[in-house]
């Protein structure tokens, strides 16, 4: 799957949704199967994401999804392995929802609004990039798996926060201007990668 969005206040809700599913589009190749959009104008954040089925194969799993009770928004790439204890616990502790589908992606939202987000992260097991929109605390996280598998590119175009899955989605944003830098181009010559935190644009990390 493949994920983006950007936070931009003082933007219509046309406008960020428009923007956030062209963002999504330059990553569709990562997710051929399914696309969804979502914003809250008055907060400027638009989620964007491109599914690749593998778990729940159904449209319960569409993303962005958002949790039971309405707190959370996710756009969420990768896979959960220990989803299906996570979601028996919950339903052993009574905390489970009225389950729509059997993604992991509900499961994590449900752990979320259960155990807070620092403590689901920490009992899951798998590879995962996540940006996880918090409407009632309005804020945004971006969470990886330990070992970094999945990507996760952020950083400031113009007055835009923006994030995704690869360059290419932050590249499709209007206000995408960032120069190459200097330091992550040299980086590259001499290891023929760029290291972390850097990305081979300026103020754009990973």
């Amino acid at each position: 799957c493949g994920l983006t969005g950007f936070i931009q206040p003082g933007w219509t809700a046309e406008r960020l949704t428009t923007t956030v599913t062209a963002m999504a589009q330059a990553i569709a190749h990562r997710g051929p199967d399914d696309s969804g959009a979502w914003c809250d104008a008055e907060a400027g954040i638009a989620l964007g994401h491109r599914r690749l089925s593998i778990i729940d194969l159904s449209p319960a799993g569409h993303q962005p999804m958002i949790s039971a009770d309405g707190r959370y928004v996710i756009a969420f790439n990768g896979e959960i392995y220990n989803h299906a204890e996570l979601r028996a616990e919950l339903q052993e502790l009574g905390m489970a929802p009225a389950w729509r589908g059997h993604s992991d992606t509900e499961t994590l939202l449900a752990a979320f609004g259960q155990w807070g987000i620092e403590a689901t992260l920490a009992r899951t097991v798998g590879m995962f990039a996540i940006a996880l929109w918090d409407v009632q605390a309005r804020s945004l996280h971006l969470a990886r798996d330990r070992f970094g598998e999945k990507p996760l590119y952020y950083g400031w175009l113009g007055g835009a926060f923006a994030f995704g899955s690869e360059l290419k989605a932050l590249r499709a944003h209007p206000d995408f201007n960032n120069p190459v830098c200097r330091e992550a181009l040299a980086q590259y010559f001499r290891f023929m990668a760029v290291p972390a935190p850097c990305s081979i644009y300026q103020d754009i990390y990973k």
